[in-house]
Protein backbone atom coordinates (compact mmCIF):
# COMPACT_ATOMS: atom_id res chain seq x y z
CA UNK A 1 0.00 0.00 0.00
CA UNK A 2 2.94 2.33 0.74
CA UNK A 3 4.22 2.00 -2.78
CA UNK A 4 0.44 3.34 -4.34
CA UNK A 5 0.84 5.77 -1.99
CA UNK A 6 4.15 7.09 -2.53
CA UNK A 7 2.96 6.44 -6.52
CA UNK A 8 0.14 8.75 -6.31
CA UNK A 9 2.07 11.59 -4.48
CA UNK A 10 4.15 11.48 -7.17
CA UNK A 11 1.55 12.33 -9.91
CA UNK A 12 0.10 14.85 -7.86
CA UNK A 13 3.07 16.54 -7.68
CA UNK A 14 3.85 16.26 -11.27
CA UNK A 15 0.35 17.37 -11.71
CA UNK A 16 0.19 20.70 -9.17
CA UNK A 17 3.19 21.91 -11.06
CA UNK A 18 0.99 21.92 -14.63
CA UNK A 19 -1.76 23.28 -13.33
CA UNK A 20 0.13 25.98 -11.56
CA UNK A 21 0.74 27.54 -14.72
CA UNK A 22 -2.70 28.46 -14.77
CA UNK A 23 -4.04 28.90 -11.02
CA UNK A 24 -2.20 31.36 -8.98
CA UNK A 25 -3.42 29.45 -5.39
CA UNK A 26 -2.16 26.00 -6.88
CA UNK A 27 0.80 28.21 -7.91
CA UNK A 28 1.17 29.80 -4.57
CA UNK A 29 1.01 26.02 -2.98
CA UNK A 30 3.78 24.51 -5.30
CA UNK A 31 6.05 27.94 -5.25
CA UNK A 32 6.13 27.86 -1.64
CA UNK A 33 7.16 24.76 -0.67
CA UNK A 34 10.10 25.27 -2.96
CA UNK A 35 11.03 27.83 -0.32
CA UNK A 36 10.86 25.40 2.87
CA UNK A 37 13.93 23.73 2.85
CA UNK A 38 16.16 27.28 2.85
CA UNK A 39 13.83 28.55 5.26
CA UNK A 40 14.84 25.81 7.34
CA UNK A 41 18.50 26.34 7.06
CA UNK A 42 18.20 29.80 7.40
CA UNK A 43 16.55 29.79 10.71
CA UNK A 44 17.28 26.05 12.65
CA UNK A 45 20.58 25.32 13.72
CA UNK A 46 21.99 21.93 14.53
CA UNK A 47 21.83 22.89 18.51
CA UNK A 48 18.40 24.50 18.46
CA UNK A 49 15.84 22.93 20.42
CA UNK A 50 12.62 22.51 18.74
CA UNK A 51 8.84 22.07 18.83
CA UNK A 52 6.99 21.40 15.84
CA UNK A 53 3.13 22.51 14.91
CA UNK A 54 1.49 21.11 12.21
CA UNK A 55 -2.01 22.91 11.08
CA UNK A 56 -3.93 22.58 7.80
CA UNK A 57 -4.59 26.20 7.18
CA UNK A 58 -5.96 29.14 9.01
CA UNK A 59 -8.83 27.46 11.14
CA UNK A 60 -6.61 24.78 12.31
CA UNK A 61 -4.01 27.45 13.33
CA UNK A 62 -6.47 29.59 15.23
CA UNK A 63 -7.85 26.36 16.99
CA UNK A 64 -4.28 25.75 17.96
CA UNK A 65 -3.32 29.01 18.94
CA UNK A 66 -4.06 28.67 22.26
CA UNK A 67 -2.00 25.84 23.17
CA UNK A 68 0.59 27.75 20.88
CA UNK A 69 1.03 30.62 22.74
CA UNK A 70 1.21 28.68 26.03
CA UNK A 71 4.31 26.48 24.82
CA UNK A 72 5.76 30.29 24.45
CA UNK A 73 4.64 30.79 27.58
CA UNK A 74 5.97 27.90 29.84
CA UNK A 75 8.69 26.28 27.45
CA UNK A 76 10.55 29.82 26.13
CA UNK A 77 13.63 27.92 25.53
CA UNK A 78 12.01 26.04 22.71
CA UNK A 79 11.93 27.55 18.86
CA UNK A 80 8.56 26.97 17.74
CA UNK A 81 8.14 26.13 14.19
CA UNK A 82 5.10 26.03 12.79
CA UNK A 83 4.09 24.72 8.96
CA UNK A 84 1.10 24.94 7.18
CA UNK A 85 -0.19 22.61 4.56
CA UNK A 86 -3.04 25.35 2.41
CA UNK A 87 -1.72 28.95 0.99
CA UNK A 88 -5.30 30.47 2.66
CA UNK A 89 -3.22 29.36 6.07
CA UNK A 90 0.30 30.08 5.14
CA UNK A 91 -0.10 33.56 3.06
CA UNK A 92 -2.08 35.28 6.24
CA UNK A 93 0.00 33.73 8.84
CA UNK A 94 3.49 33.69 7.77
CA UNK A 95 4.75 36.66 9.54
CA UNK A 96 3.20 35.53 13.06
CA UNK A 97 5.09 36.80 16.13
CA UNK A 98 3.20 32.54 17.57
CA UNK A 99 6.11 31.15 16.05
CA UNK A 100 9.99 31.64 15.46
CA UNK A 101 9.65 29.79 12.22
CA UNK A 102 6.89 29.51 9.68
CA UNK A 103 7.04 27.58 6.67
CA UNK A 104 4.85 25.20 3.90
CA UNK A 105 4.63 21.44 5.01
CA UNK A 106 6.20 19.87 2.03
CA UNK A 107 4.49 17.04 0.41
CA UNK A 108 4.20 13.60 2.31
CA UNK A 109 6.98 11.93 0.07
CA UNK A 110 9.35 9.85 2.17
CA UNK A 111 12.16 11.98 0.40
CA UNK A 112 10.47 14.80 1.92
CA UNK A 113 9.65 13.85 5.40
CA UNK A 114 12.50 12.05 6.45
CA UNK A 115 14.75 15.46 5.06
CA UNK A 116 12.51 17.77 7.01
CA UNK A 117 12.58 15.14 10.02
CA UNK A 118 16.16 15.34 10.10
CA UNK A 119 16.55 18.81 9.93
CA UNK A 120 13.81 20.38 12.24
CA UNK A 121 14.80 17.73 14.99
CA UNK A 122 12.07 18.24 16.82
CA UNK A 123 11.56 17.85 20.50
CA UNK A 124 8.04 16.71 19.78
CA UNK A 125 5.62 17.39 16.97
CA UNK A 126 2.24 18.58 17.32
CA UNK A 127 -0.62 18.07 14.65
CA UNK A 128 -4.11 19.73 14.95
CA UNK A 129 -7.15 18.48 14.57
CA UNK A 130 -6.56 16.22 11.11
CA UNK A 131 -3.33 16.08 9.77
CA UNK A 132 -2.68 12.78 9.14
CA UNK A 133 0.56 12.18 7.07
CA UNK A 134 2.03 8.61 6.84
CA UNK A 135 5.10 9.46 5.59
CA UNK A 136 6.04 12.08 8.34
CA UNK A 137 4.36 10.20 11.06
CA UNK A 138 6.94 7.23 10.06
CA UNK A 139 9.76 9.66 10.01
CA UNK A 140 8.96 10.91 13.34
CA UNK A 141 8.65 7.46 14.78
CA UNK A 142 11.45 5.97 13.41
CA UNK A 143 13.53 9.22 14.85
CA UNK A 144 11.99 8.23 18.22
CA UNK A 145 10.31 11.43 18.33
CA UNK A 146 6.59 11.74 20.33
CA UNK A 147 3.71 12.79 18.13
CA UNK A 148 0.08 14.04 19.52
CA UNK A 149 -2.76 15.13 18.08
CA UNK A 150 -4.65 17.78 19.34
CA UNK A 151 -8.50 18.69 19.22
CA UNK A 152 -9.00 16.17 17.23
CA UNK A 153 -12.25 14.68 16.29
CA UNK A 154 -13.18 11.29 14.64
CA UNK A 155 -15.85 10.06 13.14
CA UNK A 156 -17.93 6.08 11.89
CA UNK A 157 -17.51 7.75 8.01
CA UNK A 158 -13.57 8.10 8.49
CA UNK A 159 -10.90 5.92 6.36
CA UNK A 160 -9.13 4.61 9.41
CA UNK A 161 -12.57 2.38 10.58
CA UNK A 162 -13.60 1.30 7.41
CA UNK A 163 -12.71 -2.55 6.30
CA UNK A 164 -10.08 -1.44 3.56
CA UNK A 165 -8.75 1.43 5.97
CA UNK A 166 -5.97 -0.65 6.96
CA UNK A 167 -3.06 1.47 5.65
CA UNK A 168 -4.21 4.68 7.35
CA UNK A 169 -5.06 2.72 10.81
CA UNK A 170 -1.45 1.91 10.84
CA UNK A 171 -0.54 5.62 10.24
CA UNK A 172 -2.90 6.46 13.84
CA UNK A 173 -0.83 3.92 15.75
CA UNK A 174 2.28 5.81 15.26
CA UNK A 175 1.06 8.40 17.62
CA UNK A 176 1.97 8.75 21.04
CA UNK A 177 -1.30 10.73 22.79
CA UNK A 178 -4.64 11.86 21.06
CA UNK A 179 -6.31 14.59 22.79
CA UNK A 180 -9.71 14.36 21.20
CA UNK A 181 -12.93 16.50 21.26
CA UNK A 182 -15.52 14.15 22.22
CA UNK A 183 -16.28 10.22 24.06
CA UNK A 184 -17.27 9.18 20.59
CA UNK A 185 -13.66 10.18 19.34
CA UNK A 186 -12.49 7.95 22.06
CA UNK A 187 -14.19 5.07 21.66
CA UNK A 188 -13.68 5.14 17.84
CA UNK A 189 -10.22 4.69 19.06
CA UNK A 190 -10.36 2.31 21.28
CA UNK A 191 -12.09 -0.01 19.23
CA UNK A 192 -9.22 -0.03 17.09
CA UNK A 193 -6.84 -0.44 19.59
CA UNK A 194 -5.43 2.95 20.49
CA UNK A 195 -6.10 3.62 24.59
CA UNK A 196 -3.23 6.82 24.63
CA UNK A 197 -6.64 8.94 24.71
CA UNK A 198 -7.72 12.27 26.71
CA UNK A 199 -11.03 13.90 26.30
CA UNK A 200 -9.85 17.63 26.83
CA UNK A 201 -12.33 19.68 24.47
CA UNK A 202 -11.69 21.82 21.55
CA UNK A 203 -9.12 24.35 21.95
CA UNK A 204 -11.17 27.23 19.96
CA UNK A 205 -13.12 27.64 23.53
CA UNK A 206 -9.88 28.73 25.00
CA UNK A 207 -8.93 30.84 21.77
CA UNK A 208 -12.82 32.39 21.82
CA UNK A 209 -12.46 33.01 25.15
CA UNK A 210 -9.13 35.16 25.05
CA UNK A 211 -10.98 37.30 22.08
CA UNK A 212 -13.41 38.12 24.85
CA UNK A 213 -11.12 39.38 27.32
CA UNK A 214 -9.06 40.89 25.01
CA UNK A 215 -9.18 45.06 24.20
CA UNK A 216 -12.03 44.90 21.40
CA UNK A 217 -13.00 48.58 21.04
CA UNK A 218 -13.03 49.92 17.35
CA UNK A 219 -13.69 53.86 17.53
CA UNK A 220 -15.96 52.85 14.27
CA UNK A 221 -18.33 50.97 15.54
CA UNK A 222 -18.63 52.79 18.99
CA UNK A 223 -19.97 55.83 16.15
CA UNK A 224 -21.43 53.53 13.85
CA UNK A 225 -23.73 51.79 16.68
CA UNK A 226 -24.55 54.45 18.58
CA UNK A 227 -26.33 52.76 21.40
CA UNK A 228 -28.99 51.01 19.10
CA UNK A 229 -29.22 47.01 18.58
CA UNK A 230 -26.73 45.70 16.45
CA UNK A 231 -27.14 42.61 13.85
CA UNK A 232 -23.55 41.00 13.22
CA UNK A 233 -23.37 39.20 9.60
CA UNK A 234 -20.42 37.73 9.59
CA UNK A 235 -18.38 35.63 7.27
CA UNK A 236 -21.76 35.54 4.70
CA UNK A 237 -22.14 34.03 1.15
CA UNK A 238 -24.51 35.35 -1.34
CA UNK A 239 -26.61 32.64 -0.59
CA UNK A 240 -26.96 34.07 3.05
CA UNK A 241 -27.04 37.60 1.77
CA UNK A 242 -30.12 36.44 -0.13
CA UNK A 243 -32.20 36.45 3.07
CA UNK A 244 -30.11 39.00 5.25
CA UNK A 245 -30.61 41.62 2.50
CA UNK A 246 -34.59 41.84 1.81
CA UNK A 247 -35.25 41.59 5.74
CA UNK A 248 -32.60 44.77 6.01
CA UNK A 249 -34.32 46.70 2.98
CA UNK A 250 -37.95 46.04 4.67
CA UNK A 251 -37.82 46.51 8.13
CA UNK A 252 -38.63 49.06 9.98
CA UNK A 253 -36.80 48.59 13.46
CA UNK A 254 -34.36 50.75 14.55
CA UNK A 255 -31.48 48.33 14.13
CA UNK A 256 -28.03 48.63 12.84
CA UNK A 257 -26.98 46.31 10.35
CA UNK A 258 -23.64 44.82 9.74
CA UNK A 259 -22.56 42.42 7.13
CA UNK A 260 -18.74 41.20 6.76
CA UNK A 261 -18.81 39.27 3.57
CA UNK A 262 -16.53 36.15 3.19
CA UNK A 263 -15.82 37.35 -0.22
CA UNK A 264 -14.52 40.77 -0.14
CA UNK A 265 -13.73 41.49 -3.95
CA UNK A 266 -14.81 44.32 -5.56
CA UNK A 267 -17.53 43.27 -8.00
CA UNK A 268 -18.94 41.26 -5.52
CA UNK A 269 -18.83 44.46 -2.95
CA UNK A 270 -20.38 46.71 -5.38
CA UNK A 271 -23.50 44.48 -5.95
CA UNK A 272 -23.77 43.90 -2.09
CA UNK A 273 -24.18 47.49 -1.64
CA UNK A 274 -26.37 47.98 -4.72
CA UNK A 275 -29.05 45.75 -2.80
CA UNK A 276 -29.21 47.47 0.04
CA UNK A 277 -31.77 50.49 -0.08
CA UNK A 278 -31.39 51.54 2.90
CA UNK A 279 -28.13 54.57 3.77
CA UNK A 280 -25.06 52.26 3.35
CA UNK A 281 -21.31 52.28 4.08
CA UNK A 282 -18.36 50.67 3.46
CA UNK A 283 -15.45 50.23 5.60
CA UNK A 284 -12.98 51.32 2.85
CA UNK A 285 -14.69 54.42 3.07
CA UNK A 286 -14.41 55.18 6.48
CA UNK A 287 -11.85 58.22 7.09
CA UNK A 288 -12.98 59.37 10.53
CA UNK A 289 -16.47 60.70 9.37
CA UNK A 290 -19.14 60.33 11.89
CA UNK A 291 -21.28 56.90 11.15
CA UNK A 292 -24.06 56.93 13.38
CA UNK A 293 -26.66 58.12 10.20
CA UNK A 294 -25.80 55.16 8.28
CA UNK A 295 -28.10 52.03 8.78
CA UNK A 296 -25.90 49.40 6.59
CA UNK A 297 -21.80 48.77 7.47
CA UNK A 298 -20.46 46.56 5.20
CA UNK A 299 -16.83 45.27 6.40
CA UNK A 300 -14.88 44.80 3.31
CA UNK A 301 -11.45 43.94 5.01
CA UNK A 302 -10.06 41.04 6.50
CA UNK A 303 -9.34 41.03 9.82
CA UNK A 304 -12.00 43.12 12.39
CA UNK A 305 -14.87 40.61 12.75
CA UNK A 306 -13.64 39.06 15.81
CA UNK A 307 -13.87 42.55 17.08
CA UNK A 308 -17.15 43.67 15.16
CA UNK A 309 -18.98 40.78 17.25
CA UNK A 310 -18.26 42.19 20.59
CA UNK A 311 -20.46 44.88 19.44
CA UNK A 312 -23.37 42.64 18.54
CA UNK A 313 -26.90 41.91 20.25
CA UNK A 314 -27.68 39.00 17.56
CA UNK A 315 -25.74 37.31 15.05
CA UNK A 316 -25.94 35.49 11.84
CA UNK A 317 -22.70 33.23 10.97
CA UNK A 318 -22.58 32.42 7.00
CA UNK A 319 -21.65 29.32 5.28
CA UNK A 320 -24.27 27.25 5.89
CA UNK A 321 -26.77 27.69 2.68
CA UNK A 322 -23.04 27.43 1.23
CA UNK A 323 -20.69 25.36 1.15
CA UNK A 324 -19.69 25.33 5.03
CA UNK A 325 -20.55 26.95 8.26
CA UNK A 326 -18.14 29.34 9.96
CA UNK A 327 -16.97 29.88 13.79
CA UNK A 328 -20.43 30.00 15.39
CA UNK A 329 -18.17 30.28 18.43
CA UNK A 330 -16.83 33.56 17.86
CA UNK A 331 -20.00 35.42 18.11
CA UNK A 332 -21.75 33.24 20.83
CA UNK A 333 -18.58 34.10 23.42
CA UNK A 334 -19.81 37.33 23.40
CA UNK A 335 -23.36 36.39 24.83
CA UNK A 336 -25.50 37.00 22.16
CA UNK A 337 -28.31 34.43 19.90
CA UNK A 338 -26.79 32.97 16.51
CA UNK A 339 -28.76 32.66 13.73
CA UNK A 340 -27.19 29.69 11.17
CA UNK A 341 -28.65 28.46 7.76
CA UNK A 342 -30.12 24.69 7.55
CA UNK A 343 -26.64 23.06 6.54
CA UNK A 344 -24.53 22.62 9.95
CA UNK A 345 -24.26 18.53 10.53
CA UNK A 346 -20.40 18.18 11.23
CA UNK A 347 -20.19 20.47 13.63
CA UNK A 348 -20.08 19.60 16.82
CA UNK A 349 -20.43 22.98 18.19
CA UNK A 350 -23.02 24.04 16.09
CA UNK A 351 -24.99 20.63 16.52
CA UNK A 352 -24.97 21.36 20.42
CA UNK A 353 -26.03 24.90 20.11
CA UNK A 354 -28.68 24.62 17.93
CA UNK A 355 -29.96 21.45 20.65
CA UNK A 356 -29.37 24.24 23.80
CA UNK A 357 -31.41 26.79 21.80
CA UNK A 358 -28.41 29.09 22.02
CA UNK A 359 -28.29 28.77 18.32
CA UNK A 360 -31.33 29.16 15.77
CA UNK A 361 -31.11 27.46 12.26
CA UNK A 362 -33.12 28.61 9.69
CA UNK A 363 -34.21 27.02 6.24
CA UNK A 364 -35.64 30.40 4.67
CA UNK A 365 -36.31 34.09 4.13
CA UNK A 366 -39.75 33.74 6.59
CA UNK A 367 -37.79 31.62 9.36
CA UNK A 368 -35.35 34.38 9.41
CA UNK A 369 -37.54 37.17 9.24
CA UNK A 370 -39.29 35.78 12.27
CA UNK A 371 -36.41 34.76 14.63
CA UNK A 372 -35.25 38.35 13.74
CA UNK A 373 -38.26 39.97 14.72
CA UNK A 374 -38.01 37.69 17.48
CA UNK A 375 -35.03 38.88 19.09
CA UNK A 376 -35.32 42.47 18.12
CA UNK A 377 -38.62 42.90 20.06
CA UNK A 378 -38.29 40.66 23.21
CA UNK A 379 -35.31 41.52 25.03
CA UNK A 380 -35.83 38.87 27.78
CA UNK A 381 -35.86 35.73 25.00
CA UNK A 382 -32.58 37.34 23.46
CA UNK A 383 -30.71 38.18 26.53
CA UNK A 384 -31.78 34.06 27.58
CA UNK A 385 -30.77 32.59 24.26
CA UNK A 386 -27.34 34.59 24.34
CA UNK A 387 -26.36 33.22 28.19
CA UNK A 388 -27.34 29.77 26.88
CA UNK A 389 -24.29 30.90 24.74
CA UNK A 390 -21.78 32.65 26.99
CA UNK A 391 -22.73 29.44 29.18
CA UNK A 392 -21.49 26.37 26.59
CA UNK A 393 -18.49 28.31 26.17
CA UNK A 394 -17.54 28.27 29.99
CA UNK A 395 -18.33 24.63 30.53
CA UNK A 396 -16.32 23.51 27.43
CA UNK A 397 -13.22 25.90 27.79
CA UNK A 398 -9.78 24.26 29.50
CA UNK A 399 -8.30 22.40 26.84
CA UNK A 400 -5.19 24.00 26.42
CA UNK A 401 -4.24 23.34 30.18
CA UNK A 402 -4.92 19.43 30.03
CA UNK A 403 -2.33 19.73 26.55
CA UNK A 404 0.24 21.79 28.33
CA UNK A 405 0.28 19.45 31.78
CA UNK A 406 1.22 16.61 29.19
CA UNK A 407 3.74 18.16 27.46
CA UNK A 408 5.04 18.59 30.87
CA UNK A 409 6.22 15.03 30.92
CA UNK A 410 7.87 15.02 27.49
CA UNK A 411 9.65 17.98 27.90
Amino acid sequence: MYFFYNLALAVISFTLKIIALFQPKINLFVKGRKATFSILEKNISETDNVIWIHTASLGEFEQGLPVIEQIRKHFSEYKILITFFSPSGYEVKKNTNAANVVCYLPLDSKKNAWKFVKKVNPKIAIFVKYEIWPNYLSALEKNQIPIILISAIFKKKQIYFKWYGDFMRKALLKFDHFFVQNEASEVLLQEIGINQVTISGDTRFDRVNKIKERDNSLDFMNVFKDDQLCFIAGSTWPEDEKRIVPYINTTGSSVKFVIAPHNIKKDHIIELRKSITKKTVLYSEYNGQDLKDFEVLIVDHIGLLTKIYSYGDIAYVGGGFATGLHNTLEPAVFGMPVLIGPKYTGFKEAEELVEQKGCLSINNYKDFENAVDKFVNDNDFRKRTGLVNTAYIEKNKGASIQIIAYLRTLL
